[in-house]
């Protein structure tokens, strides 16, 4: 129930005592009054909060200068405030047209992707792809190191940190036009490095290699352009200065206990 109705059931308990006007409780969009008495103030119905199915867009967990000289203040801001923005507001638009989806967890939706409009996957992926990628940064030389558990499955998997570093770029660098690039546990339980189009993730029932993410790297130009222009590999290649290792190894002990 939003705050808008939430009032007007309030203001109308207090009509029945005969402490606010009948007027206050009515149904228009104008302003609803409650009496000074009351204590509860003005509230425009246009102020009311939605419905609870709507994603959101959350802050960055950080400023947008905090991780200069990597990724610079500018690129931060158009990146969270415009284009996740739009990816929030495409998604929401897709889940007016589906009552059955609303409230449904977006890691649900995504793994059924194939079967639904475009606009899950181009949205729905958008969005929980930077929610991913902003909860995987930190400042720079704050993001520690993997755990014992996350270091000895990249030792197996790649033969050393700096191994999966390299074949994670190239990854990246060699993602056509926009995508991601991923280091994920895949089905069999072990760490691999792949790469998506556009704004795909493993999550995905479309992905060519389906697992759990453990770091994803935006390879789209608006993440890297204002500060790298058409760098791609610098951009990479910094980005590990910012890479929070405590949010990667939570990630991968969560997939191996699934």
């Amino acid at each position: 129930m939003t705050r808008y109705y939430l009032l007007r059931s309030a203001l109308g308990a207090l009509a029945s005592a005969g402490l606010v006007t009948a007027a206050a409780c009515g149904d228009s969009r104008e302003t609803v009054t409650a009496a000074a008495a009351t204590g509860a103030g003005t509230v425009s119905a246009d102020d009311h909060v939605q419905a609870d199915w709507r994603v959101t867009l959350a802050p960055l967990p950080y400023a947008f200068d905090a991780l200069e000289p990597v990724i610079d203040a500018e690129t931060m801001q158009l990146h969270h405030s415009r284009h996740h923005q739009a990816y929030v507001n495409g998604l929401n638009g897709a889940l007016e047209a589906r009552p059955d989806l609303q409230g449904v967890a977006l890691e649900d939706i995504l793994a059924q992707v194939s079967r639904l409009p475009e606009a899950f996957r181009n949205h729905g992926g958008g969005h929980w792809n930077h929610d991913f990628f902003w909860n995987s940064m930190t400042a720079p030389g704050t993001g520690g190191a993997p755990s014992e558990a996350l270091a000895s499955a990249i030792d197996q998997a790649f033969g050393s940190l700096d191994a999966m570093k390299e074949a994670f770029n190239r990854a990246g660098g060699g993602q056509f036009g926009s995508g991601w690039a991923w280091l994920i546990v895949n089905d069999a339980g072990e760490l691999e490095i792949t790469a998506t189009p556009n704004q795909d993730n493993p999550l995905m029932d479309v992905a060519d290699t389906r697992g759990q993410p453990i770091l994803g790297n935006d390879v789209w130009e608006h993440a890297y352009y204002v500060q790298y222009r058409n760098r791609r590999a610098d951009y990479l290649a910094a980005w590990w200065d910012v890479v929070d290792w405590a949010a990667a190894s939570a990630r991968y002990a969560e997939a191996m206990a699934d």
